[in-house]
């Protein structure tokens, strides 16, 4: 390494990138900060002020010693970004915006400025890792060694070049490490709260923020039988495995459809079971619902998913693997199948819960993250 080998982080207001920073600094990088804005609709308002964390960013770089330029990609973010995940909304599937974020801005727009820089590599807070693999010649994702702050899931649309050109120094350490360094070096944000929420938005009232975008058409929410028990605001609103916020919740709620479902003598007459959305059919705009978290409807064996992106820069042989069809999820033992169209299927040893269109599932072989693709149907 040469002694000024620049680098250029992605600070964002938080300890982790604000400690990626200080780590490369340290090993005698020159490091340049660059706080991107990607969100300029009521930006001051309560729930995101990209000011606050700009401003934390930069008490950040003047504690490191570290220069920081405050970069705009809006335009960016709302043409490759938002603007697919209304897309996907409106066509009643759930995205993940924090992916394509990842793969358009920060290892897209932001390393195309950092390279106009003149920058070596960039780096970012996300708890991951790469290397390089002397065999293959190929860089691999590994997942971040804290098993629960490991981010690689959100990253596997990285490629070979961007992978090649990309540093995670906190992917080394677990969040309590990253937090002690933060508050020895006297960091000002050392025990600020971790984000959450859509990647740039920031934490909202979800249904509210999404109404401004999406036009409501209300329908009926039914059981597993076809009985009307209540009434939607909007497919775009609800996700497969949902629990919270159905208004169908007890036993007076659902009424006479309850009586009808046991006078039947069928399925489904618990009352104190929750609900959990289980389909949504696009055609008749009505929300299938049903109870208890273990129903059939919820579990499934398999899945397609299209979109496929792949580190390596081709996908891996057919056979045994373990993949995830949502963050945090445990990894689950599957085979993958490969479909001539670059499409792929997974078969799960075991049913996996609510799998859903618009997510993405991620395959894993071990600690390497191999890629993956967007779910586009789930299978028994």
């Amino acid at each position: 390494m040469t002694a000024q080998q620049r680098i250029v982080v992605g600070l964002s207001g938080g300890v982790d990138s604000a400690v990626t920073a200080y780590l490369l600094k340290q090993q005698g990088y020159e490091v340049i900060g660059i706080f991107m804005k990607n969100w300029e609709d009521d930006d001051d308002s309560e729930y995101c002020s990209s000011n606050i964390d700009f401003v934390d960013a930069a008490a950040v770089a003047d504690v490191i010693g570290i220069e920081i330029e405050h970069v705009n990609f809006a335009a960016e973010y709302r043409d490759r970004v938002f603007a697919e995940f209304l897309r996907e909304y409106q066509a009643g599937r759930t995205p993940n915006p924090d992916i394509l974020c990842n793969a358009e801005i920060k290892f897209k727009a932001f390393m195309d400025h950092a390279m106009r820089l003149g920058a070596e590599k960039i780096a970012t807070g996300h708890y991951a890792r790469v290397r390089l693999n002397p065999a293959t010649g190929r860089h691999e994702l590994l997942k971040g060694l804290d098993p629960s702050k490991d981010q690689s899931y959100f990253l596997h649309r990285l490629n070979q070049a961007q992978l090649s050109k990309t540093l995670f120094p906190v992917g080394e350490l677990h969040k309590t490490e990253v937090r002690r360094i933060a508050a020895e070096i006297g960091l000002p944000n050392a025990k600020k709260k971790d984000s959450t929420g859509i990647c740039f938005i920031g934490e909202r009232p979800f249904r509210d923020f999404l109404n401004r975008y999406i036009s409501q058409e209300p329908g009926p929410i039914k059981d597993e039988h076809g009985h009307t028990i209540g009434q939607h605001v909007g497919l775009s609103f609800y996700t497969l495995g949902q629990r919270q916020g159905l208004g169908i919740g007890g036993l007076k709620a659902k009424g006479a459809a309850l009586k009808a479902i046991q006078a039947q003598g069928l399925r489904g007459a618990g009352e104190h079971e929750p609900w959990f959305v289980a389909r949504k059919d696009l055609e008749h705009n009505t929300l299938c619902v049903v109870q208890g978290h273990d129903h059939p409807w919820l579990l499934s064996d398999a899945l397609q998913a299209g979109d496929a992106s792949w580190c390596a820069g081709e996908p891996p042989a057919p056979g045994a693997y373990a993949a995830k069809t949502r963050y945090r999820q445990v990894d689950a033992p599957c085979r993958l199948d490969l479909d001539p169209s670059g499409a792929f299927s997974l078969q799960f040893d075991q049913p996996q819960w609510a799998v859903t269109p618009g997510q993405s599932a991620v395959l894993y072989d071990g600690e390497v993250c191999l890629g993956g693709g967007v779910i586009g149907a789930a299978g028994d």
